[in-house]
């Protein structure tokens, strides 16, 4: 399964699928293709969608917008990574990466203003997770992001479960929750962190889609 280029037959996308996800063809374009899907607000419950779903329904929550963005970066002949952002009192988020020159950046699908793309300048992963602490918080304006995942290669994990099934993919959120993260911060740190000012509050409220008004927020995991 760790080929260098993952083909339409290995992957079992439909002529359609696999053309549409060739085009994109550099991270800046999985970028803003993926800017360019609704936000899944998850009106019928939780959802853990293929990236065929994904296709299908044009929206998506972060696992789901990472998942697509790996998938394409396999198909131009680089590794389908993912890293899990693990937060307390939160959600969690989950982001593609990628290497330019020896440096990290990150695609990602969310609906706010702060957690989205980053540009491949970063010497570490832990550096590029350094670069969203800032701005995650919960609802209670606390700064919430704890760890960090080793990459998760999704060459590992059969394309059927994640690529094309018709069902919800679990079974690969599972396994990246499984996948051993790093700590950021130390207790004593996360003690002594100053919540977001007001007008940093302000902002943040910014969003690209509006949530109905009974969007599904109580799911399980990783609704960034």
């Amino acid at each position: 399964m760790r080929t260098r280029k993952a083909t339409r037959e290995l992957l079992g996308f439909t002529r359609a699928e696999f053309a549409l996800l060739r085009r994109l063809d550099t991270p800046a374009k999985i970028q803003s293709f993926l800017n360019g899907l609704r936000q899944n607000f998850e009106p019928d419950g939780d959802t853990c969608y293929s990236v065929r779903t994904v296709l299908k329904q044009r929206r998506a929550h972060c696992i789901e917008g990472a998942t697509l963005a790996a998938c394409a970066l396999w198909i131009h002949g680089e590794p389908p990574l993912l890293m899990d952002l693990q937060a307390v009192r939160d959600y969690d988020h989950v982001v593609a990466v990628f290497r330019r020159r020896g440096r990290w950046g990150a695609i990602s699908k969310t609906n706010g203003l702060v957690l989205r793309w980053r540009d491949p300048v970063y010497r570490s992963l832990r550096e590029l997770a350094m670069s969203y602490f800032h701005e995650y918080y919960n609802k209670r304006y606390e700064k919430t992001l704890r760890t960090y995942s080793r990459p998760f290669d999704l060459r590992g994990v059969d394309p059927a479960i994640w690529a094309t099934s018709e069902h919800e993919t679990w079974d690969l959120a599972n396994a990246l929750d499984a996948t051993r993260h790093f700590r950021l911060i130390t207790r004593a740190q996360a003690r002594s962190l100053v919540r977001r000012d007001p007008f940093e509050r302000r902002a943040g409220r910014e969003l690209q889609y509006r949530p109905p008004k009974k969007a599904n927020w109580r799911g399980r995991r990783k609704k960034r």
